[in-house]
C-alpha cells in the first residue's frame, strides 16, 4: 500500500465537523465573516469590531466536566453563563483561566466547567468582558459582549447516550470537511474524537483559530453543542505553537488528574453509556535523534509515562465496570506489510522500510498493547495512513484494528514518467467512524463521506468484566 500523506498535506484552509442541537437552529448556511475595524471617522472615535469572533467549542469532555472555548478579536476575559434551565435561571458564571487570577488574552477564551453532573443536560451562554490594559496597575473593563443564542450540552458518564464518531487527518481541508460535518450532524453522536493531525505544521496560536474556531466553512457551530475530544497527531507536535496548543484546545485542569499525570494533558479515560473510551498520544512519527528536530523533541519518555497512566486508568471500576472498551490514538498499533517502518528505527540503508517515518509504532503497541489485550479491548481506532483498513483480531492481538481515510478526495500522488502527478485513486477517501450500542452489541461503521456510503460495518459483543 503506498503512504501519500505528505504530497497532498497542504498549507492553509480550516476544517471542522460536528452538528448543530436539536433544540437550537443551526447558523445560517454560509461563511460567517468577522468585518474589519472600520476607517477612523471625523470625531476621532474608532469603531470596535466584534469581540466575540465565533461561536463556542466545547471539549475535553468528561463526567463532571466540560470545556468551552471561543475566539475573540481584542484583550478580554471571557466566561460562560451555565444552568441546568434552558432558560439559564439561576445560572453559574464561571470565568476563564484558574484559581489565582481570571486569563486574560485577545486570541482564544478557555473556560473549564467543573462540578456538573454526569450525564445530564445543560444549557450554556459565553460573554467577554472588553479590556483595556495597560500594565499591572492600569486596566479596566470597558464594555461587555454576549452571544445571544443559549446553547446546550450533555455531559458524559453511564448514563449518557453510548454513541462517538471519529475523524482524522484533517490537515485543515476544507472541501473533505464539508462531507464530515454533515455526516456528524446527521448521526448525532454523544461526543467525537478529532483523532490527530489537525495542523499541518502551526508556528501561532493565530493560526490555530481558522482551524479550531473560526473555519471557513457552512456549519461553524459545529462543536456548540456536542463535544470535541482532541487527540494530537504527529503534524500538531510541530512548530513553535504546537508547544502551546492547549492554549487554543484545553487540557483539563490539575485537579482533573494526578500531579504525577499533569502533562498527559490529551490523555482521556472515559464513560460514554455503556462505552468506556480512552485516548492515548502516540506524538511524532520520527525518532527524536533525528537531526531535523535538533534534540528538542522528548517523545519516549512521554509514551512511557502513559503506560502507567494507562494502567491505572483502565484499573478504574468505572472503566473495569463498561460492557466495552474502545482506545483511539494517531498512529496505528498494527502493520501486517513488512516495510512497513515501525517508528523505532530508522530508514535502514538497505531498503528494508518503505518510508524513513514510523507507518505504525510498535513502541507504543508493544508499551500500551499487553495493557489493552489484558482489560480486554475489543477495538483501537487509529489514523495517519491516509486509507481506510480493518485488522481483523488474531493470535496475540484479541482487539480488531481500525485506520481512518485521510483528507484526499479520490485522489492520490505516484510518480509518472520520473514526475509526481495526481491520479484518481477511488481507495482515497476521508471517513467518518462512528460507534454505537444497540441490541446487546457494539455496532461500528467506517463511513466514506466522499461516495456517502458505508466502507465497512462490524459488530463486537460484550467484553468479560472481572471485577
Amino acid at each position: 500500500m503506498e503512504i501519500d500523506r505528505r504530497e497532498f498535506i497542504l498549507a492553509g484552509g480550516a476544517l471542522a465537523a460536528g452538528c448543530a442541537s436539536d433544540k437550537m437552529p443551526a447558523l445560517k448556511p454560509e461563511v460567517t465573516e468577522v468585518p474589519d475595524v472600520a476607517e477612523v471617522p471625523a470625531d476621532g472615535e474608532v469603531p470596535k469590531r466584534a469581540l466575540i469572533l465565533s461561536p463556542p467549542v466545547l471539549q475535553n469532555a468528561a463526567e463532571t466536566s466540560m470545556g468551552v472555548g471561543f475566539a475573540v478579536s481584542d484583550m478580554a476575559n471571557g466566561y460562560v453563563d451555565v444552568s441546568e434551565s434552558p432558560d439559564l435561571a439561576g445560572a453559574r458564571r464561571v470565568k476563564c483561566g484558574g484559581y489565582r487570577v481570571t486569563d486574560m488574552n485577545d486570541k482564544v477564551m478557555l473556560v473549564r466547567l467543573t462540578g456538573l453532573k454526569p450525564a445530564t443536560t445543560y444549557y450554556y451562554r459565553i460573554g467577554a468582558d472588553r479590556i483595556e490594559y495597560k500594565n499591572g496597575y492600569a486596566m479596566k473593563i470597558v464594555g461587555h459582549e454576549e452571544d445571544a443564542r443559549v446553547y446546550s450540552f450533555q455531559t458524559l458518564g453511564a448514563g449518557a447516550r453510548s454513541s462517538f464518531c471519529v475523524i482524522n487527518d484533517t490537515h485543515a481541508q476544507m472541501a473533505p470537511f464539508g462531507m464530515a460535518i454533515d455526516k456528524i450532524a446527521e448521526l448525532k453522536p454523544s461526543c467525537v474524537v478529532w483523532n490527530g493531525d489537525a495542523c499541518n505544521t502551526q508556528e501561532t496560536i493565530e493560526s490555530l483559530l481558522p482551524i479550531f474556531y473560526v473555519p471557513k466553512i457552512a456549519r461553524v457551530d459545529y462543536a456548540a453543542c456536542q463535544p470535541y475530544m482532541f487527540l494530537p497527531g504527529n503534524h500538531d507536535c510541530r512548530g513553535l505553537a504546537s508547544r502551546r496548543i492547549e492554549r487554543a484546545m484545553m487540557f483539563r485542569q490539575p485537579e482533573e488528574r494526578l500531579s504525577r499525570d499533569w502533562d498527559l494533558g490529551r490523555n482521556f479515560a472515559v464513560r460514554c453509556g455503556e462505552i468506556a473510551m480512552i485516548g492515548l498520544d502516540t506524538g511524532e512519527d520520527k525518532l527524536d535523534s533525528r537531526d531535523v528536530f535538533a534534540g528538542l523533541f522528548n517523545m519516549e519518555p512521554y509514551r512511557v509515562a502513559q503506560r502507567v497512566w494507562l494502567e491505572d486508568a483502565l484499573a478504574r471500576p468505572d472503566i473495569q465496570s463498561a460492557p466495552y472498551l474502545v482506545a483511539f490514538c494517531h498512529i496505528p498499533l498494527y502493520d501486517a506489510r513488512p516495510d512497513a517502518n515501525p517508528g523505532d528505527c530508522d530508514k535502514d540503508g538497505g531498503g528494508r522500510y518503505s518510508t524513513d517515518y514510523a507507518a505504525w509504532q510498535r513502541t507504543c503497541a508493544n508499551l500500551w498493547g499487553p495493557l489493552l489485550e489484558k482489560a480486554g479491548c475489543q477495538l483501537v481506532i487509529t489514523a495517519h495512513q491516509h486509507r481506510y483498513r480493518y485488522d481483523e483480531p488474531m493470535a496475540g492481538r484479541s482487539w480488531a484494528h481500525i485506520v481512518g481515510g485521510g483528507p484526499e478526495l479520490g485522489v492520490t500522488g505516484r510518480v509518472v514518467n520520473g514526475e509526481r502527478v495526481q491520479v484518481k485513486d477511488e481507495s482515497h477517501f476521508p471517513t467518518v467512524v462512528e460507534g454505537f450500542v444497540g441490541g446487546g452489541r457494539l455496532h461500528v461503521r467506517v463511513h466514506d463521506v466522499l461516495k456517502n456510503c458505508i466502507a465497512g460495518e462490524f459488530d463486537y459483543a460484550p467484553r468479560r468484566i472481572d471485577m
